[in-house]
């Protein structure tokens, strides 16, 4: 299992990376944004109808609603300024890292799929504050674009963290 999560951590070191390649402007971060979300919601869904465990089902579904939420606020502002998210090499990566998760979480059952779930999610939220920290936040021009990213910033540092608990809970042997 230890391979599994090493590659699903490489998948996630890929996406992010292209930022630091690549000049972004806000309306290529607001595109990452809205995919980094959606790919969240997506894996969320997943383990909503796919765990057995009842705490994972829980924060499955706090993933779903939050995540929501965010993606909700940022296209608001973004019709708001009449900024087009704009589709960039990190946003198209994002989303097929979110693609290639979610085909392997669907061969997995019971135990071993809620261990790859979990470890999946502290891994991309731990890539996501970092890009938050590193990149999207200091890269925003715009005023109420960089305040949202601060403002939802907490709320991935608790994911990351619940995540963690339920990570040392779903460790197997």
């Amino acid at each position: 299992m230890k391979v599994s999560a090493l590659v699903v951590a490489g998948l996630l070191l890929f996406p992010f990376s292209n930022v630091l390649a690549q000049e972004v402007n806000d309306a290529q971060i607001a595109s990452i944004v809205v995919t980094a979300n959606q790919v969240d919601i997506d894996a969320g869904k997943l383990a909503k109808s796919r765990s057995t465990n009842d705490e994972v089902k829980a924060f499955a579904e706090l993933m779903i609603t939050d995540h929501t939420s965010v993606n909700k606020s940022a296209t608001d502002l973004v019709a708001k300024l009449k900024v087009s998210p704009q589709n960039n090499p990190t946003s198209q990566s994002l989303k097929a890292g979110g693609e290639k998760n979610l085909a392997h979480l669907k061969t997995l059952k019971g135990a071993a799929f809620d261990k790859a779930y979990v470890d999946h999610e502290v891994a991309y939220h731990q890539q996501v504050i970092d890009a938050l920290d590193n990149i999207l936040i200091p890269g925003a021009t715009n005023g109420e674009l960089k305040a949202l990213l601060i403002k939802v910033r907490p709320a991935f540092v608790a994911h990351l963290e619940h995540a963690k608990r339920l990570q040392s809970s779903t460790t197997e042997g």
